[in-house]
C-alpha cells in the first residue's frame, strides 16, 4: 500500500480549497491539513492559522513534515476593483506571498507546490476556432492575470534553484454549488424569470465543473509526469452563452426565457451604455486545450457539463 502523503492547503474555506479539503479527507492515502487566515469553525481537521498571505508571512509551523504544498488562497479577481492601484494589491497577496511560501516549503522538505493560476495569464478571450493551450505565450489582459503570470515566473524560477517540484494548474470559469462571481450572477438572471436577449449568441466558451477540477488536483498530487508542468482544466466540452444558459435553466427546473437578439445589436447597446467589457464576456469566445492534460496525466474528466450544472442545484 502506497505511504500516506501529508499534504497542507491554503485558502481552505475558499470555494476551491473547502471542496478540495473534503475530498481529500475521505481519502486515507492522505493526511490533510488547512492553512488559514484567522481561527474559525473550520474544526474537522488540523489546522494552522497563518494570517493574512503576504511576502511576511511565517510558514514554519505549517509546513512543518509537510510533502505536498496545495495552493488556492489568492486575492481573487474583483469585476470592481475600488483600490487605488489593483496591480500593487495583487502583487502583495498573489506574486510575493505565493513566493514567499513556496520558499519556505522548499527550505522545509516539501517536494511539490501545487499552484491554482487561472487561464486569464493566457489571456481574456479567442478567436474563432482557436483555444488556448498550456505552452501558449501568456497575454494577461488585468492586474489579476498578470499577477498570477509574475507569480507562475517566479516559482518556476524557483523550481530550478531549489529543485522543489512545481505544477500550475490554469482554470478557465469553476462552477460549482456554492460558486459566486459570473456564474453566480448567471444563476440569479435564469432564476429571476426575466426574458433575457441572449438567445442568439453563437461563440464558445470553456468551463470546468468544481469536481472536475478537484480530481485534476488530486491527480497532480504525485503523478510523476506532472512535475514542473503546466496544464489546463476544463470540462472538455464547449458551450455557446446560449447553450449555457438553457442548461442551467434546465439543471434548476425553470423554463428558458431566451429571446434571440443579434449580437452586433447587442454588443452596439452595450457600448453606448458602457457595459462594453461585460458584453464581450458574454458575447466573446473563450476556449481551452486540455490535449496536454489528458495525455500526459491520463486525466479525464469525470463530469460531464450537464451533470456538474445539475450538481449545482441538488438539494441538501
Amino acid at each position: 500500500m502506497k505511504a500516506a502523503s501529508n499534504i497542507l492547503i491554503t485558502g481552505a474555506t475558499g470555494f476551491v480549497g473547502k471542496a478540495l479539503l473534503d475530498q481529500l479527507l475521505c481519502n486515507d492515502q492522505f493526511e490533510v491539513s488547512a492553512a488559514l487566515r484567522s481561527a474559525n469553525s473550520l474544526d474537522y481537521c488540523k489546522a494552522h492559522v497563518v494570517g493574512d498571505l503576504n511576502g511576511e508571512t511565517v510558514w514554519t509551523e505549517a509546513l512543518t513534515g509537510q510533502q505536498v504544498v496545495i495552493h488556492t488562497a489568492a486575492r481573487a479577481h474583483i469585476m470592481k476593483d475600488e483600490v487605488e492601484d489593483p496591480l500593487a494589491e495583487y502583487r502583495q497577496v498573489n506574486v510575493e506571498g505565493t513566493l514567499n511560501l513556496a520558499r519556505q516549503a522548499a527550505m522545509a522538505g516539501v517536494k511539490r507546490f501545487i499552484f491554482i493560476s487561472s487561464i486569464k495569464v493566457n489571456g481574456e478571450q479567442t478567436g474563432n476556432g482557436q483555444s488556448f493551450g498550456a505552452d501558449d505565450l501568456p497575454s494577461p489582459g488585468d492586474a489579476y492575470g498578470v499577477s498570477k503570470w509574475e507569480a507562475e515566473q517566479g516559482l518556476k524560477k524557483l523550481a530550478i534553484e531549489t529543485g522543489i517540484e512545481v505544477v500550475i494548474i490554469r482554470p478557465p470559469l469553476v462552477y460549482g454549488p456554492g460558486a459566486k462571481g459570473n456564474f453566480s450572477s448567471m444563476v440569479k438572471l435564469v432564476g429571476s424569470g426575466v426574458p433575457l436577449p441572449l438567445g442568439a449568441i453563437h461563440n464558445q466558451r470553456s468551463l470546468v465543473a468544481l469536481d472536475n477540477l478537484i480530481d485534476l488536483i488530486i491527480t497532480c498530487v504525485d503523478h510523476p509526469a506532472a512535475t514542473n508542468q503546466t496544464f489546463i482544466a476544463g470540462d472538455g466540452q464547449d458551450l455557446s452563452t446560449t447553450d449555457l444558459l438553457s442548461s442551467v435553466s434546465k439543471a434548476m427546473g425553470r423554463p428558458s426565457r431566451l429571446v434571440a437578439v443579434p449580437s452586433s445589436l447587442l454588443m452596439l447597446g452595450a457600448t453606448i451604455l458602457g457595459k462594453k467589457a461585460m458584453a464581450q464576456r458574454l458575447l466573446g469566445s473563450l476556449q481551452v486545450d486540455i490535449a496536454k492534460t489528458q495525455s500526459l496525466l491520463g486525466w479525464v474528466p469525470p463530469l460531464s457539463v450537464d451533470e456538474g450544472l445539475r450538481r449545482c442545484f441538488l438539494k441538501n
